[in-house]
C-alpha cells in the first residue's frame, strides 16, 4: 500500500482514523495504544467515541474497517490497572465515555468490519461485536470473560453475542467466561472469516474495498434495515424494510445505478 495514499487524523493519544486511497471511500479506525495492549482507557474510550462521531457525519465514507496497531491483540478489553485505583465515584463517572464508544461503533451508519488478531478478549471483544463482519487472522483468541472479574460484559455482549450465536451459546461462553480460539470461534459463528496469520487486517480492508464500491446511499439503508429488523416480529421488519427501500428508490444513487447498467459502464455515485 502506498503511503502517499493515507491520510491520518489523530484523536487523542491512543486513536487514529485513516484514509485510504487505494481502497475508495474507506476509512480506518485504529486502534493505537500498544504499550497496553489497546487497554481501554478513559482516555481511549473517550477518543474512540469522538472518532466514530466524526465518521457518522462524513459522507465521504462508505465502509469502516476497525483494525490495531499492536502485533499480538487488537484489544485486551477495560483497562483494569487503571481501575485498580478507582473509586465508585471514579468508576461512574468513566461510564458514559465507555458507553459512547461501544455505542459509536455499533451505532456508525456505514457498514463496519472489524480486523482482529491476537487477544480480542471483554471490551476488545466486544468492540468486534459492534462492527458488521469480524475479519481474524489465525491467532486471533475471543472471549467475554468479565464475569472472572466480578463484572459482566458491559460494552454491548450480554445483548449482541445472543444476536450472533444465539442465546443458550452466549450463556455458555458469558458464564464460563472461556477463551475462544479462532478456528473454534469460526464455527460457533464469534467471527466471519479466518485468514493466515497477520492477513487479517489486509482482508479487512480488501473487503470493505468491495463494500464500499456500492452504492452508500444503498448500503447506509441495507444497514439501517439489517439493524432496525432485529428483534421485531416479521411484520414490523418489512415496513422497516419499506421505509429503507423508499430512501434508495427516489435517490440520486438509484437514476445513476440504473443508467451506469444500461449502459454497461461503472457507476458514479452522487452519494444523495
Amino acid at each position: 500500500m502506498s503511503e502517499q495514499r493515507v491520510s491520518e487524523q489523530r484523536f487523542g493519544e491512543f486513536v487514529a482514523v485513516r484514509s485510504h486511497g487505494e481502497h475508495g471511500r474507506v476509512a480506518e479506525l485504529v486502534l493505537d495504544r500498544p504499550k497496553a495492549m489497546n487497554a481501554v482507557s478513559t482516555a481511549m474510550a473517550r477518543a474512540i467515541g469522538e472518532a466514530c462521531a466524526a465518521l457518522a457525519g462524513d459522507r465521504g465514507v462508505s465502509a469502516v474497517v476497525l483494525s490495531s496497531t499492536h502485533e499480538r491483540a487488537f484489544c485486551v478489553g477495560a483497562d483494569l490497572k487503571e481501575r485498580n485505583s478507582f473509586t465508585e465515584a471514579d468508576l461512574a463517572r468513566q461510564r458514559p465515555y465507555a458507553r459512547a464508544a461501544y455505542t459509536g461503533v455499533l451505532e456508525l451508519p456505514m457498514p463496519t468490519v472489524a480486523a482482529v488478531h491476537g487477544f480480542a478478549l471483554g471490551g476488545g471483544y466486544e468492540l468486534a461485536l459492534a462492527c458488521d463482519v469480524i475479519v481474524a487472522d489465525a491467532t486471533a483468541v475471543v472471549g467475554l470473560p468479565e464475569v472472572t472479574v466480578g463484572v459482566i460484559p458491559g460494552g454491548g455482549g450480554t445483548q449482541l453475542l445472543p444476536r450472533r450465536v444465539g442465546s443458550a451459546r452466549a450463556a455458555e461462553l458469558i458464564f464460563t467466561g472461556r477463551r475462544v480460539s479462532a478456528a473454534e470461534a469460526l464455527g460457533l459463528g464469534l467471527v466471519d472469516v479466518v485468514a493466515e496469520e497477520g492477513a487479517d487486517r489486509t482482508e479487512a480492508l480488501a473487503l470493505a474495498g468491495r463494500i464500499a464500491a456500492n452504492s452508500p446511499v444503498g448500503l447506509r439503508a441495507a444497514k439501517r434495515a439489517l439493524r432496525l429488523g432485529q428483534g421485531v416480529d416479521l411484520r414490523a421488519g418489512l415496513e422497516i424494510e419499506d421505509a429503507a427501500w423508499r430512501t434508495t428508490a427516489f435517490s440520486g444513487d438509484r437514476a445513476e445505478g440504473v443508467a451506469a447498467f444500461n449502459e454497461r459502464r461503472a457507476p458514479v455515485w452522487p452519494g444523495e
